[in-house]
């Protein structure tokens, strides 16, 4: 029977007609929706899976399977359960509530790609090269064998699989595994052998967790079998082997045509990129503001899911995305370095990987963050859910509605509520369904330093540990962060504080610093200096100001920070040259003013220097 024993599934031979559909893997489950707990994956197909999801269904004839029935039928703790659905969830098309329970199809699927392993980079040729390698017991050791500043400075094309390389593995899989998960989907039926088993048109759709067709079309909408129907067969279902048939056919044609982009790539220009994904790399410039609609609407998902925006490489620089720059739902930045990136959107998914010494502002992230492999980076984040793997001497500043998920081998990090906000900010946490009232940055979820999905960095037969957890950033180092205001023609509605609320701790360390401020002023403005001293407090600042710039290379010959920096940074001294002038300073308040400076100060310190 089909499904039984685990065999690798041959191409069928693809029609001679060209496809009306290009099938294409859904990337969200492979990218987000992997979770490194051993009671999860399940090696041997559809063995237990098959019995598990009887016995669910059994316990709940609705089919809605609760966190805590997932934790009773697989004995495992329930925060392990909850975690489990929370992370189904948010790699779903639609918007569900984890606790309203899951539809047991979906978790079963789910359950099962826990067997897929990433597509992991090439690794350097020559190790014993790199001047700067990391200690052997890095989490970056044997994956690069280079730090993250070492792979940004290098060509890292070179070590990264492509998108297309990633699609075309994930179709490589889902190939293989198509047998057992058409399998998992059946209804069984009156009947003798393959024929006994059947897929109604509403169980095939539930492959669009997987699998989808670029215009957006369900599966059982493009399905021809479900117009021609056996009339000997029950009412909209057919046998497994011809679903199983006509998807394999349309994964064949799927890597086929990733076979042929790749042979164009090769022969194309060396710096040709995946545009066809709808990849839009930053340039190095601010982007222009824009009257269109923020985001795009939830009826445009499914069609928009393939396209991406990457944020790549970028180096001494600060970038701006805003709605109007960003294609599809979800962005990924990708080995940054020394610089400041502001993704000022609303967005499904974000991911940040490989980056070193960068400040990373992203907006609403309404499913899931994800950020990997990162060293000396501060990410600041309001999301439903974020997961921290492998990364070093960071600092995350969060608005979050779940536990931050921490995993696999991380040194030294740092975690502060959410500390900025932008214009347009509450509008986009609410269209992406981000609550400001709940905010868990302080409870993170710690699992184990070894990733089951990951064989290179972690070959089989090490042992696992707890991973490292963070710890809580000083109340007397957190200061907010100054987002420039480029959005012209606010509305009355438009974000004018931190929408999430500062423990107390925090927010008196904060009033603290504004009451050393508001002194500070009045000291200066009581000083009783002739023209000439005034001249000279003034000259003192700027020469001060100055040498700070010059100190962290702000005005180096290779710097091509962005001007809106060096503005707000000269902003901040204009106001303190007019209150030493006697000058009420103008555009800022006595709070913003000293955010400003201190958050330029952290910011660009750690960025660009």
């Amino acid at each position: 029977m089909l499904g039984e024993k685990l065999e690798p599934s041959s191409p069928s031979p693809a029609p001679a007609k060209a496809p009306a559909f290009i099938l294409w893997p859904r990337r969200e489950p492979f990218e987000h929706g992997l979770v490194p707990i051993p009671k999860l994956i399940f090696s041997d197909g559809i063995q237990t899976l098959g019995p598990l999801k009887e016995k669910l269904l059994q316990g709940s004839p609705s089919g809605r399977i609760t966190a805590t029935e997932l934790a009773n039928a697989l004995q495992i703790p329930p925060e392990h359960a909850r975690l489990a659905l929370e992370t189904l969830v948010s790699v779903l098309p639609a918007d569900l509530d984890p606790d309203a329970g899951v539809d047991v199809h979906d978790l079963v699927l789910f359950l099962y790609i826990q067997t897929y392993k990433r597509l992991v980079m090439r690794t350097h040729k020559d190790p014993a090269a790199v001047a700067d390698v990391w200690p052997s017991t890095s989490a970056f050791d044997g994956y690069f064998s280079m730090s993250p500043i070492q792979l940004a400075r290098s060509n890292s094309r070179r070590f990264m699989p492509s998108q297309a390389d990633e699609e075309a593995h994930q179709l490589s899989y889902l190939q293989k595994h198509m047998g057992n998960i058409i399998t998992l989907l059946a209804e069984s039926i009156k009947g003798d052998g393959d024929e006994s088993r059947v897929l109604t048109s509403e169980r095939l759709d539930h492959l669009g967790f997987l699998i989808q067709f670029s215009e957006g079309i369900k599966l059982n909408q493009a399905a021809p079998f479900f117009t021609n129907l056996n009339t000997d067969l029950p009412a909209a279902s057919v046998p497994v082997a011809e679903a199983h048939d006509w998807v394999l056919q349309h994964i064949a044609l799927a890597l086929e045509n990733d076979v042929d982009k790749g042979l164009a790539k090769e022969n194309g220009p060396a710096a040709e990129l995946d545009v066809d994904t709808g990849d839009a790399f930053a340039n190095q410039s601010v982007s222009q503001n824009s009257s269109s609609p923020n985001g795009s609407s939830n009826e445009s998902y499914t069609a928009n899911s393939r396209c991406q925006t990457f944020v790549e490489g970028i180096s001494k620089a600060s970038v701006v995305k805003q709605s109007s720059d960003i294609k599809g739902h979800s962005v990924k930045v990708l080995n940054c370095h020394d610089s400041v990136i502001y993704i000022l959107a609303p967005l499904q998914y974000a991911i940040v990987y490989g980056c070193c010494d960068a400040t990373i502002v992203l907006g609403a992230i309404g499913k899931a963050v994800r950020v990997e492999h990162c060293e000396r980076v501060q990410v600041i984040s309001a999301a439903k859910r974020i997961t921290i793997a492998n990364c070093r001497e960071c600092i995350f500043f969060l608005g979050v509605n779940q536990q931050p998920l921490i995993l696999g081998e991380n040194h030294k990090l740092q975690v502060a509520p959410y500390n900025t906000f932008y214009s347009q900010l509450e509008a986009h946490m609410s269209q992406v369904g981000v609550d400001a009232t709940v905010n868990r940055w302080d409870e993170p979820l710690v699992l184990g330093m070894v990733d089951p999905h990951d064989s290179v960095s972690h070959p089989t037969g090490v042992s696992d540990v707890k991973a490292e957890s963070t710890t809580r950033l000083d109340p007397e180092l957190f200061t907010s962060f100054l987002i420039p205001n480029w959005f012209a023609g606010d509305s009355p509605q438009s974000t004018k504080h931190n929408p999430f609320p500062l423990p107390e701790i925090y927010l008196s360390s904060q009033m603290k610093k504004h009451s050393n401020l508001t002194d500070i002023k009045q000291a200066l403005r009581d000083l009783k200096l002739e023209g000439d001293k005034k001249q000279d407090l003034a000259c003192a600042l700027h020469v001060h100001f100055r040498d700070w710039l010059y100190g962290i290379s702000l005005f180096s010959s290779n710097s091509q920070c962005h001007p809106c920096g060096i503005n707000s940074l000269s902003e901040t001294f204009t106001n303190l040259h007019n209150i030493s002038s006697g000058i009420q300073p103008l555009g800022l308040s006595a709070s913003s003013t000293v955010y400003n400076a201190s958050n330029s100060t952290k910011a660009y310190h750690r960025a660009v220097a």
